[in-house]
């Protein structure tokens, strides 16, 4: 009989706490370790909880900014990102911070169900081209869904470029006799 009344007093303890509601809050907030009491329970999606500055979520890669050195795909422990690079024979342009393209980005594919979140490929970058967002809800209903392609040329492109460059390594005919 004891042990039922030290459990309902626990009860109405928290029914009592109920009408109290504290805010959500992050880590950096001043009083997030003073709040003792009241519910904590977040309304998800209405309510959200504040996102760190250094939180690592979804990647995006900049694709425009993209020089396609591959360095992202080789550092990563998971095997995640995907590169296919197609020599340009013409001049493609530069990046926002002045490298020059040399490459075409056939695919750029990331797996986010495979990635592990470490930020490594953010950080070998030359270009800063892929960044971790702060999204980190991109639920979905298959699997499939989480491969991101960040690659914008069609696969009429990419064997026209690859026509391109076949047609630039073939020896020139000697017109000088």
């Amino acid at each position: 009989m004891v042990t039922a009344w030290k459990g309902l007093k626990v009860t109405m303890g928290h029914v009592f706490q109920a009408s109290k509601k504290r805010l959500p809050g992050g880590v950096a907030d001043d009083n997030y370790f003073k709040q003792q009491e009241g519910l904590v329970t977040i309304q998800y999606p209405r309510e959200k909880i504040p996102v760190p500055e250094t939180g690592r979520y979804q990647l995006h890669v900049e694709i425009d900014d993209c020089i396609v050195c591959d360095l992202c795909a080789k550092i990563c422990p998971v095997d995640c990102i995907e590169i296919d690079a197609i020599k340009a024979v013409e001049d493609i342009g530069i990046t926002s911070d002045g490298t020059k393209k040399r490459l075409h980005a056939a695919r750029f594919d990331i797996d986010m169900a495979k990635c592990m979140y470490c930020g490594l490929c953010t950080t070998v970058c030359p270009t800063e081209c892929i960044i971790m967002t702060d999204t980190y809800d991109k639920s979905v209903t298959e699997v499939p869904a989480l491969t991101y392609k960040f690659s914008e040329m069609t696969p009429e492109e990419v064997a026209e470029k690859k026509r391109m460059l076949e047609e630039s390594r073939k020896p020139k005919p000697d017109t000088t006799s």
